[in-house]
């Protein structure tokens, strides 16, 4: 028997999620009714910019004191859709006070500061939950937290980030150098006028930091996170990758150590297999795949980001959200039990690409063997070609050297000891090796 009396939902944000959030809400009201067993009821949306005209949304719900409207009493479910730490951090812990469950999309806040709003949601006895606050539209954060919880997840590996996704596949179906495949980008719209937080990694660390921290059961932050953007990453690389049977993307790597004592959380581009499944995610899409114990290996794919796709994550969580409060028994919350540390990048054990600018004159090779030796790093694949047009008085040739797996502080090691030969001009690129 449905309840008539409606669920209040205060929506924090319009912008392009929010709006889309709202525009759900009023279209598919009897849907959503009929699938939680209860009406809902938009009863504020919080903004900036009142004067703003916003199609479909009444306008005696607008207003600009998001605090007021957290703090009515009467709300059921507050929806995070503004981002940012602050003052996004501090409305979320006043909702829960104030008696409403929360469902955001923030996950910069979530990787500064999940644990702590964790525990505010438990001291009150309210949800916190946040499917759209990593890929956009995929069912990811909650096949971690309850499909998998009878499951011991080891690996999770991913594309995040629709932006670097876009651009690195430019760079490698039409040729295209970074800036000339960011400014197309930019033009689409999927890169912002700033785009830093995607092609620097930030966004991906935050994303990879929620990921492994469930994953794990865990407390895994941002800081944790080693992360490296795609602005290096060249022309060269890319063509290196293909005769390799490889291409390039920004990865999302969290792992459990094979001890089992500790686990580690990545973001950087790395060369995988053109046979990985991975490789043939394309354009904007998002794509992560999960090893686990028992499972297998599970792939999740489709659109990370945009206000239509987030806004369908948002909506799964409100109907769960809502759903909990009639039955007034909050959904699951953070499990951080295992507390197993996070290893530094020097820890990890990866394999390098390495192109080098050397002498083309006999007894390089071997110099340059003899550096991997030293910093105990076996080599899988070397090839040397001789450039002609070099203008260097002994000739030029360029050395790529792939490397089997050994721990990040050795192969950074190498690199630097490789720098140091009077023989090696110039290290033109180095890259990691996953997916093997």
């Amino acid at each position: 028997m449905m309840r008539t009396r409606p669920l209040k939902v205060a929506l924090l944000g319009c912008g392009v999620v929010g709006s889309e959030v709202a525009r759900i809400m009023t279209t598919h009201a009897d849907d959503l009714a009929a699938r939680i067993g209860a009406p809902v009821e938009l009863a504020g949306v919080a903004v900036r910019r009142p004067s703003k005209v916003r199609e479909g949304i009444d306008p005696a719900l607008i207003t600009t004191d998001a605090t007021a409207l957290v703090k009515r009493g009467d709300i059921d479910v507050v929806i995070e859709v503004i981002g940012g730490i602050e003052p996004a951090r501090t409305l979320i812990r006043s909702a829960f006070e104030y008696g409403a469950s929360v469902v955001s999309a923030n996950k910069a806040l979530l990787a500064e500061d999940g644990a702590a709003l964790h525990a505010d949601a438990e001291k009150h006895g309210r949800d916190l939950y946040y499917e759209a606050a990593v890929a956009g539209a995929i069912p990811l954060v909650r096949p971690l937290r309850e499909s998998l919880a009878g499951d011991k997840v080891n690996r999770v590996l991913g594309i995040v980030n629709g932006t670097t996704n876009f651009i690195l596949d430019k760079m490698d179906t039409s040729g295209a150098g970074y800036s000339e495949a960011l400014d197309e980008a930019t033009a689409l719209g999927y890169a912002e006028a700033d785009p830093t937080a995607d092609v620097e990694g930030f966004d991906a660390a935050a994303k990879a930091a929620i990921l492994a921290g469930i994953a794990f059961h865990t407390r895994v932050k941002i800081g944790d996170v080693h992360r490296e953007g795609i602005t290096e990453v060249t022309a060269a690389d890319i063509a290196s990758a293909r005769r390799m049977g490889c291409t390039v993307k920004l990865l999302a790597i969290c792992e459990r150590a094979t001890d089992g004592r500790s686990v580690t959380a990545r973001v950087h581009p790395a060369m995988i297999p053109l046979s990985h499944p991975l490789a043939s995610v394309r354009e904007a899409y998002n794509a992560v795949f999960v090893e686990a114990e028992a499972a297998g290996q599970l792939m999740f794919y489709g659109p990370g980001a945009g206000g239509a796709p987030t806004a369908s994550a948002v909506l799964g969580d409100l109907v769960a959200v809502c759903r909990n409060k009639l039955n007034e028994a909050p959904g699951p919350g953070e499990s951080a039990y295992t507390r197993l540390p996070v290893s530094p990048m020097g820890d990890v054990v990866t394999r390098y690409h390495i192109s080098l600018d050397v002498a083309d004159k006999p007894g390089v090779l071997a110099q340059v063997a003899t550096v991997f030796a030293e910093q105990g790093v076996s080599i899988d694949t070397v090839r040397q070609q001789s450039r002609p047009d070099s203008q260097e008085p002994d000739g030029e040739a360029s050395l790529v050297v792939v490397t089997h797996r050994a721990p990040d502080a050795a192969l950074s090691g190498t690199v630097e000891a490789l720098r140091k030969l009077d023989t090696v001009r110039g290290v033109a690129s180095i890259m990691r090796v996953e997916g093997e």
